[in-house]
């Protein structure tokens, strides 16, 4: 392993994994919207990952994670566990080195999240919907199998990927950004998004925006220590998980401030983007579009990026 992927990630390490993924990863569009910048009173540029290979942005921390690797560390392939995005991406990103994802999942997992794992070629281990499980689960495949974990967000690699989105958003936006808005579940895109702006925008603010039904982050933030969530019930199913103990620190360190919202925010949000941008995205990325609009006073008169996550829903089974 690079030295450097044994510490926060530098400038030079982020460009590095920018090189390394490039060839294999969407260079996503940013989007505007007339009727959402007069509706906020700001002006708004949205990074839109749901238009990713695997409808997520984790493809991007994924596939830099496993084509770091060496030949002799894959030779067993891949395991970690997620509630999907991060899953799929694991998986696809095994493909690209031909060996295994072992692949441990939440029974509650979302359809259509399990069936594109399948698609993607992961191996799949049920678990019960909580940390705990997850982790045993996890290290009992392990012990089977002899694969590397990847940790969907806990992991410097990943992390150093994650933060290509906020890279590629500074880069493609002309004028500066006052605020960028990220969600934020166990923390590997708010964290990779905090060092990028960071180094490449040092005068933009990070703004997190988590659902106040999962809001361990929120309550960490503010209290300056690991909080978990145990078993939380958003609609924001990839924000379930607890900030990891790699992703707390530089959160502290970079991050302004954590905005919570409420599940009717979330949905509304989301309805306003699908109806008006024509863009499917899900509830893990509302939360963002909520956050602007929970705090419409805050952000007034600013030009804010928003990073939507991922749009992988399912549609036979959502209700507004």
């Amino acid at each position: 392993m690079p030295e450097s992927m044994n510490s926060v990630p530098s400038a030079s390490d982020i460009h590095a994994a920018h090189n390394r993924i490039k060839a294999f990863i969407h260079l996503t569009p940013v989007l505007t919207s007339q009727t959402l910048d007069a509706l906020t009173d700001c002006e708004v540029v949205l990074k839109c990952e749901n238009f990713q290979k695997t409808g997520a942005f984790k493809f991007r921390g994924a596939s830099n994670a496993v084509l770091s690797l060496s030949d002799d560390e894959i030779i067993k392939g891949v395991a970690t566990h997620s509630s999907g995005n991060h899953a799929a991406a694991l998986s696809l990103a095994a493909s690209l080195r031909k060996c295994d994802a072992n692949i441990v999942m939440p029974e509650n997992s979302s359809r259509v999240k399990v069936e594109a794992v399948k698609n993607y070629g992961g191996k799949i281990t049920f678990c019960k919907p909580n940390l705990q499980s997850r982790e045993e689960t996890l290290c009992k495949v392990i012990a089977e199998t002899g694969a590397v974990e990847i940790h969907p967000y806990n992991n410097y690699r990943i992390i150093a990927g994650q933060a290509t989105v906020a890279k590629e958003l500074i880069e493609q936006v002309d004028d500066h950004l006052d605020y960028i808005i990220a969600p934020v579940g166990g923390g590997g895109l708010l964290s990779g998004t905090s060092l990028s702006v960071r180094y490449f925008s040092p005068g933009t603010l990070v703004i997190a925006a988590e659902p106040e039904m999962a809001n361990d982050a929120w309550q960490s933030f503010m209290q300056k220590r690991l909080i978990p969530v145990n078993n939380p019930q958003t609609m924001a199913d990839g924000l379930r998980t607890s900030l990891g103990s790699l992703t707390f620190p530089i959160i502290c360190e970079n991050v302004h401030s954590i905005f919570t919202v409420s599940e009717e925010s979330i949905k509304k949000a989301m309805l306003f983007v699908w109806e008006y941008m024509k863009i499917i995205i899900e509830p893990s990325s509302a939360v963002a579009v909520a956050a602007l609009f929970e705090n419409k006073n805050f952000f007034s008169g600013k030009k804010v990026g928003i990073i939507i996550s991922g749009g992988n829903v399912d549609l036979r089974n959502i209700s507004f």
